[in-house]
């Protein structure tokens, strides 16, 4: 009898743990997370209303209100620190997303508006976002996928991709390879310092294009029939392309520039130490298979 007293009382403390709350979303709204650590997943429905799913534990309580600008959902720990948890928020595809946390993994999925997303030990991956986007981690890998408007990406010590997407597109990372594939950009920054760089995409009449690397590979996926202007300057790595390109030099150490066509868009790229190579499109993902297995070859 007492056993079974234990049990039912240990259940319902249990079902008092859940938090499930649903509370109505007025347009222009805008959803702020402040989490400590867990996984954070965002997702979408046809509903004017946020609902916040989580499980709140005896060292952290989870906080949900909504004012005139914001719905905000926040952690925090009832004896010091909060613990780690995990949390699902669903919300209309409209609203807009401002997520930050500590140990925190992101991950968001159909959103259609400007996305802000920033954590330190935690990876972030995305898919959706309209207008802004700016995803930063720190220690973590950063990938989106399908966003559309003013991009900017960035890690510390993980890898940074981009996929499907379009608009004015910065992507950094410092410890890590930056992979852009299918990306429709007008005005392009990739930049790293211990990886590769690669970018697969139209190159637009009058745009501007910049990849960058201290110690890796830069891998150019470049249309027929694109008017650019490429600068090349590498010191002690090389030069490549699978078809052929103005040249009169490529020596190490030297910056050099040739055009294509009428040499519209300007291409910029740079690398100290590692091969510069020009590919046609759908070719990249082939040339990063090569390089990796000559790596495992190496090894």
């Amino acid at each position: 009898m007492f056993l079974a007293l234990a049990s039912g009382a240990l259940a319902a403390l249990g079902l008092v743990q859940q938090i499930d709350t649903t509370v109505a979303a007025r347009t222009g709204q805008r959803l702020v997370v402040d989490a400590f650590g867990g996984d954070l997943t965002v997702k979408t429905w046809n509903r004017n209303a946020v609902r916040v799913e989580g499980e709140p534990s005896s060292r952290t309580s989870i906080d949900v209100t909504s004012s005139g600008a914001t719905v905000t959902v926040h952690t925090e720990g009832r004896r010091g620190p909060p613990a780690s948890l995990d949390l699902t928020v669903t919300v209309p595809a409209w609203m807009g997303l401002d997520l930050s946390g500590v140990n925190l993994d992101v991950t968001v999925d159909g959103v259609r508006a400007p996305i802000t997303v920033e954590t330190v030990q935690g990876e972030i991956d995305v898919t959706g976002g309209e207008g802004t986007v700016s995803l930063r981690s720190v220690q973590g890998s950063v990938s989106l996928t399908g966003a559309k408007g003013r991009i900017d990406v960035h890690s510390v010590n993980e890898d940074v991709r981009v996929t499907n997407a379009s608009g004015d597109i910065t992507a950094e990372t410092v410890n890590g390879e930056v992979a852009l594939e299918r990306v429709d950009a007008t005005a392009l920054s990739a930049e790293t310092v211990n990886g590769d760089v690669g970018y697969d995409g139209p190159i637009h009449d009058g745009g501007r294009y910049s990849l960058s690397s201290h110690n890796g590979d830069i891998t150019l996926a470049v249309p027929e029939r694109a008017n650019a202007t490429i600068t090349v300057s590498t010191f002690n790595g090389d030069f490549e392309s699978d078809f052929p390109v103005p040249l009169r030099e490529t020596r190490k150490g030297r910056r050099f520039s040739f055009g294509l066509g009428s040499g519209s868009a300007q291409v910029s790229l740079e690398s100290f130490q590692g091969t510069i190579h020009l590919v046609r499109p759908g070719h990249m993902a082939k040339d990063d298979q090569d390089h990796d297995h000559d790596k495992d070859d190496d090894r």
